[in-house]
């Protein structure tokens, strides 16, 4: 899949949209089992090798990310569909980002090392709710603020949101 970027107008105009969630119709689809596997080979792709990836970001408004897991066994690479950040706890702390659609750039970015993230199983269709800690809570962030349009040079350190 090819990844957008905000150097193309176009591109922009896509990561600038807020997603919409997916029906569990959708989710029992072969169509979403295809756009799973297609989205962690994008990330994990040689000329990716990132370590998240969301729906704008290869051309879908659609609430959807794929996080590779460093707080599980083998850090294996996961998808989370209608995903929301539900709760955050202590005090934002600064690390370093860069992101794919955003090319050659880096900056560091205020971000919660605890947090619940709550998401549609794709195996029962249900509600779960899951805490995350430490970095991979960082990639969660940065990819849910894909979902709602924010791009993490938006909240860069310095800039009204990320100071």
């Amino acid at each position: 899949m090819r990844v957008l970027t905000v150097d193309n107008p176009d591109d922009l105009a896509v990561l600038r949209t807020p997603c919409s969630d997916f029906t569990e119709r959708e989710l029992k689809s072969d169509l979403f089992a295809t756009l799973t596997r297609k989205m962690v080979a994008t990330v994990t792709s040689p000329e990716q090798d990132g370590v998240g990836i969301a729906g704008p970001q290869v051309g879908l408004s659609r609430r959807i990310i794929a996080v590779q897991r460093f707080d599980k066994d083998g850090n294996p690479f996961e998808c989370y569909p209608n995903i929301r950040i539900t709760a955050m706890r202590g005090e934002p702390v600064p690390g370093p980002e860069g992101c794919l659609s955003v090319p050659g750039r880096r900056g560091n970015v205020l971000r919660w090392r605890d947090i619940d993230i709550s998401y549609t199983s794709i195996e029962t269709g249900q509600p779960v709710t899951e805490r995350v800690e430490g970095f991979t809570a960082v990639i969660f962030q940065h990819e849910v603020d894909h979902l709602d349009g924010v791009i993490y040079i938006d909240k860069l350190c310095g800039n009204k949101e990320g100071e």
